[in-house]
């Protein structure tokens, strides 16, 4: 019976994250080199999330500096030199959304060269409800590792929608908001984290099998005090309450009016401001950094779609090229995009929002055609399908035209070869371009296959009466061989088939 659980358990495989035992030790020994060698100055970060992130310059010098002191931290911990205790510089994002903070981490991962796990905080509940654990952001860092302990202890741990934590102010157990936070805590500083979590049922089965076999195996955990966390939210109501501080702060000495509060409010946030929106002091506190993001403007979105290396744009043209087609946009276009972006009310997330609209009928009508090259003009962004059935009408006019030009070069080339003349009825030309659309074939192939022996019987003909021009009608090409065995009967009676008898 035992056996028979644990080859059920090994069917299923382990969601846990597993360490692995051939142990990639070149893998760790040049992931460990690259920290011991990290030598970015804040500047160099900067001027790497300046390719990828526009605007918010503010933000990139606040995480630049944050990112190379724990950086350099752990440099020094893994040379024996690190400080005996060590606060670490867990940050906090606030922007509304489609600034770009989720990219700007991402990024960060990128430049460093470290494993980066992202989590939305609402998923996440109490220990012991219903819900995710915050441990397991930790236990996917390891996964995203490889199962590397060594190499995830020293990631990025990415949580957004940690405004949606604020503790309700209802009687009653909170163990969506201060419970995830209270359980925040001691990852934000430093904890042991299991790697088999404790709902793992899986996991505590192989453990049990483990036991009764006498091999119980010592328990892995994983150390978060090197794992750099960033929290990040909207905090939509947080400007208000900044606001009132300010004015009660003010009261007697300046005006109660708008004019007396800066435009950038919500980047006066204290920490008091924070607690009143509902978080927790001990959980504010462990978050030292504060970096506030700007709303992007139309130039902005502009910018990000012209100038930003990780441009949508660059994914819209790698999607066409894979069809033969090149994608280009006009300046007139990206600013237009830019402005009916920024009534979407999404910040750059708007961006992919109209490029949808505009791209997608193309992208279902072009690939296949004979269109090559295809532009995206202001005219197109207002109204692309318009646009797009006007390319499609130029598409089947090229497309007759050059069926048309495939005639005329069979019929010369039947000229050059055989000195007889074959002309095509109107109604026959039509009828020849709509067989070679059934068979999938160029009309100019249809011809060769279907005359090929042709000229022969012709030739007789020629040789009977002296005929050199022959004309045939939509029915002649519909009983092609009868037609010619009628024109060869007739022949012998010195007759011309051409005068359609």
């Amino acid at each position: 019976m035992q056996k028979r659980l644990q080859d059920f358990v090994k069917s299923f495989g382990n969601p846990s994250p597993q360490v692995s035992e051939t142990a990639k030790e070149d893998q760790k020994e040049r992931f460990k080199e690259k920290i011991l060698q990290f030598q970015f100055t804040p500047k160099d970060i900067k001027a790497y999330l300046d390719r990828f992130v526009i605007k918010q310059e503010e933000a990139k010098k606040v995480l630049s500096v944050a990112v190379c002191d724990h950086y350099n931290q752990v440099k020094e911990a893994l040379m024996g030199r690190g400080p005996t205790h060590y606060v670490k510089q867990n940050v906090l994002l606030v922007g509304p959304s489609g600034v770009g903070k989720t990219y700007l981490i991402r990024c960060l991962a990128d430049c460093i060269g470290v494993p980066m796990v992202k989590a939305d905080a609402t998923k996440f509940s109490e220990t012991g409800y219903v819900g995710a654990d915050v441990e397991d952001l930790v236990r996917e860092l390891i996964q995203q590792a490889e199962g590397d302990i060594e190499i995830a202890q020293y990631g990025i741990i990415y949580l957004d929608e940690v405004d949606k934590l604020a503790s309700s102010h209802f009687m009653g157990r909170d163990v969506s908001g201060r419970g995830v936070q209270s359980n925040l805590l001691k990852l934000l500083e430093e904890t042991d984290v299991p790697i088999k979590a404790a709902h793992d049922v899986l996991g505590q089965m192989q453990s049990l099998f483990d036991f009764q076999r006498g091999s119980k195996a010592p328990r892995k955990t994983i150390n978060t005090r090197y794992i750099l966390f960033i929290l990040s939210g909207a905090f939509e109501k947080l400007s208000e309450i900044v606001q009132r501080r300010i004015r009660r702060s003010h009261l007697g000495f300046q005006p109660h009016g708008p004019e007396g509060v800066p435009s950038d409010i919500i980047a006066e946030a204290q920490t008091v401001d924070f607690v009143e929106y509902g978080l927790e002091p001990e959980f504010i506190g462990r978050l030292p950094v504060r970096v506030f993001c700007q709303p992007l403007g139309k130039e902005d979105l502009f910018h990000v779609l012209r100038d930003s290396e990780g441009s949508i744009l660059k994914q819209y043209k790698s999607s066409f090229a894979a069809y033969g087609i090149e994608l280009k946009f006009t300046e007139e276009a990206l600013h237009l995009i830019a402005e009916k972006a920024i009534e979407e009310k999404t910040g750059a997330r708007g961006l992919m929002t109209i490029c949808e609209k505009v791209l997608r009928p193309f992208r279902f009508e072009l690939p296949g055609s004979c269109v090559r090259e295809l532009e995206i003009d202001s005219f197109t962004v207002l109204d692309p399908e318009k646009r797009l059935g006007e390319i499609l009408q130029k598409i089947e006019e090229n497309k007759k035209n050059k069926e048309n030009e495939q005639i005329e070069q069979f019929l010369l080339e039947f000229y050059k070869a055989n000195e007889i003349r074959i002309h095509f009825h109107p109604d026959a030309i039509e009828a020849l371009k709509q067989e070679a659309h059934e068979k999938g074939i160029s009309v100019i192939d249809l011809c060769k296959e279907k005359f090929k022996n042709y000229s022969l019987g012709l030739k007789l003909i020629k040789k009977n009466n002296g005929t050199n021009d022959f004309i045939l009608t939509k029915e002649d090409i519909q009983y092609l061989e009868e037609t010619l065995n009628r024109w060869i009967a007739t022949s012998y009676k010195s007759e011309s088939p051409s005068q359609g008898q």
